[in-house]
């Protein structure tokens, strides 16, 4: 079972699910910037938890390639390097292909109205520039393709590599041109077109490398 479906319900999670969420969420949001400490008595007493859930947090998010542990009860927000984001998107090319064409042989009309939904959330926000929601709508639909996939090899495959994803697909600021290249892949998943879902497909990957270059560039 992927991690989303595990973390679906709060209310039922365990605390240190919640606390790896929470925390999650603030470094791929950018809340919590690239180097900065995580130290486990400042966040225990931050969330208002014990130290164990903050620990197995720590844990399961060094797991995912968000943070780097330090000695000790501390660790750093990862500073993912022009190599690191080189590599990311070099793999993300080679699944996302394969993902979104097997998607587009198997999807149910559930999963394609699923989809649409996610996809006018992202729009809407995209116009409001509402970033936070935006990205994580973003992130949400090609979550969701995964699923659509219908290959369980994939899906957990994806699993181990989603946190760093999610952080990837964090890192533009082209709301609007995002939501309207998602709107064009899915259309084309509708009619199960699957030479131009990869052609729209490499497009969009090749915006999102420009987006991140030229971010990464203006902040340098």
């Amino acid at each position: 079972m992927r991690r989303s479906r595990l973390l679906a319900d709060s209310e039922f999670k365990p605390e240190s699910l919640r606390v790896t969420e929470r925390i999650r969420d603030e470094i791929i949001d950018g809340v919590r910037a690239p180097g900065s400490r995580l130290v486990e008595r400042e966040l225990a007493e931050e969330l208002g938890v014990s130290r164990l859930p903050i620990r197995d947090a720590l844990h399961i998010l060094a797991n995912e390639g968000l943070i780097t542990p330090r000695p000790r009860t501390w660790a750093v927000v990862r500073e993912f390097s022009a190599s690191d984001i080189a590599d990311l998107q070099e793999v993300r090319e080679a699944m996302e292909v394969m993902t979104f064409k097997l998607a587009a042989q198997r999807h149910t009309r559930n999963g394609l109205d699923e989809l649409r939904a996610v996809l006018e959330t992202e729009i809407e926000a995209s116009k409001k520039q509402d970033y936070v929601t935006a990205r994580r709508a973003g992130a949400k639909f090609h979550e969701l393709v995964v699923g659509l996939a219908g290959n369980e090899l994939l899906i957990e495959l994806q699993a181990g590599l989603s946190s760093r994803m999610r952080w990837l697909l964090s890192q533009h600021d082209d709301l609007e041109i995002m939501a309207e290249e998602h709107a064009q892949i899915l259309e084309a998943m509708a009619s199960r077109n699957l030479e131009l879902v990869e052609r729209l497909v490499l497009q969009h990957i090749a915006t999102s490398k420009g987006s991140v270059d030229e971010k990464r560039a203006s902040m340098q």
